[in-house]
């Protein structure tokens, strides 16, 4: 996709961003695809079908990016965010995936169902929505009239010393195949599709459901879309064609003048669908006044997914205003917000943007996350189940190793409480 000048090359950037997440925000919802759902129908009832809708559309991702990249048809290597940069941050990626994980199911869903919910009528999750792209913003973004961030002052000093330097990459095929890293990643992409694929249609119910089918087959080419959109769009220049960020970084060399030129040229790199910095990107969007020079990928992914679900909300008839029933309701949306602002930027992303886009470029960082969320949100789940059913015999303490050990992550004998 080549264009003779910058702002409409930016324009189909953004323009194909919001047109694949309408898609993606009225599929979603027509669906339910779900991923906290998923972690719920599997731990508390035994029932697989969203989970499965989940691994398909990793399936599809991954299988997709590796096909184009193999074919040199997508950069998902110097992406925004660096899912591949050589310097591991494992201790972020676990700990903020735990902690998105607890977030999310006190939350009643991730970022993505969060703006699935705000487009079907849903008011909590216009709180959960502020909550969590605040604590992103300042995670990210420093205090007026400072130079520090929440990351800076809460977390940097004491765990970004705990990284790894894997070297050039810390995606699979580069670790396991090294200058074939490319021919390996196809390999590894062609494996990991084929054993998922299998996995959720081994189930006669997934087979047999169309919304799961269609849900998980949607999101992974969405986020597929997404890459290849990305990673081809040029601008003819003097010097040949370049890249968006590439035209971006040259601009006193290739533009006239400054007018048009964006507020950061990172949000212009390869980059496929996140929900938690692009909640933050929204709100500086509209802190700076709508001002067009703060509009990118992100905020339009954001969009994009509110009135997809917004439309299969009145298509459906199912749009509804809710509130918080409670006010111990409205207080674990807060801290599930709360939670999920730092864990999504901690580990980089959420159940889509690590999840899914993070495990499409195969990068080790993004397994390792989704394992955290995973575990985050089933414990917490186990937690819930068995301070109902026990009521003040079940300390936190009790629920939460009885939990360990309902997940196989604790031997038996360590159960505290009886299983029900």
């Amino acid at each position: 996709m080549l264009f003779d000048n910058f702002a409409a090359a930016e324009a189909a950037l953004l323009w194909g961003a919001f047109a694949i997440a309408l898609v993606m925000g009225l599929v979603v919802n027509k669906t339910n695809f779900c991923t906290m759902g998923a972690v719920s129908d599997l731990v508390n009832m035994g029932d697989t079908g969203r989970m499965r809708a989940w691994l398909f559309a990793i399936a599809v991702a991954v299988l997709g990016v590796a096909v184009l990249e193999f074919l040199g048809l997508v950069d998902v290597t110097g992406t925004f965010p660096p899912y591949r940069a050589g310097n591991l941050i494992w201790a972020e990626n676990i700990l903020g995936g735990l902690m998105f994980g607890i977030g999310m199911t006190l939350a009643s869903g991730c970022g993505n169902k969060c703006l699935i919910r705000i487009g079907g009528g849903n008011l909590k999750s216009v709180v959960v929505f502020a909550i969590i792209a605040l604590i992103a913003y300042f995670m990210l973004s420093p205090f007026p009239g400072s130079d520090q961030t929440l990351m800076s002052l809460l977390f940097y000093d004491w765990i970004r010393p705990l990284s790894v330097n894997l070297g050039s990459s810390q995606d699979l095929g580069y670790l396991l195949g090294g200058e074939s890293a490319v021919t390996v990643r196809l390999g590894i992409g062609l494996v990991l599709c084929l054993a998922l694929t299998a996995y959720a249609f081994r189930s006669v119910d997934f087979r047999g459901s169309r919304d799961n089918i269609l849900g998980g087959l949607v999101v992974g080419l969405a986020v597929v879309g997404a890459w290849y959109l990305s990673s081809n769009i040029q601008v003819e220049s003097f010097d040949g064609n370049v890249s968006l960020s590439t035209y971006y970084n040259q601009w006193d060399m290739l533009a006239d003048s400054e007018a048009g030129k964006p507020a950061q040229g990172r949000p212009l790199a390869p980059q496929s669908y996140t929900f938690i910095n692009p909640m933050a990107q929204a709100l500086g969007y509209a802190a700076g006044g709508f001002e067009r020079s703060l509009l990118n990928f992100g905020v339009m992914a954001v969009f994009g997914v509110v009135l997809g679900s917004l439309l299969w909300a009145l298509i459906s008839r199912s749009f509804r205003i809710e509130w918080f029933s409670s006010l111990h309701d409205a207080l674990n949306h807060v801290i599930g917000a709360v939670l999920m602002g730092f864990g999504g930027t901690l580990a980089m992303g959420c159940t889509v943007g690590q999840a899914i886009t993070g495990v499409s470029t195969l990068a080790l960082g993004s397994f390792l996350t989704f394992g955290a969320i995973f575990l985050g949100s089933a414990l917490t789940m186990k937690v819930q189940y068995y301070k109902m059913v026990y009521e003040d015999e079940a300390t936190l303490g009790k629920a939460m190793v009885t939990g360990l050990v309902d997940l196989r992550l604790l031997p038996e004998r360590f159960r505290r409480l009886e299983a029900v």
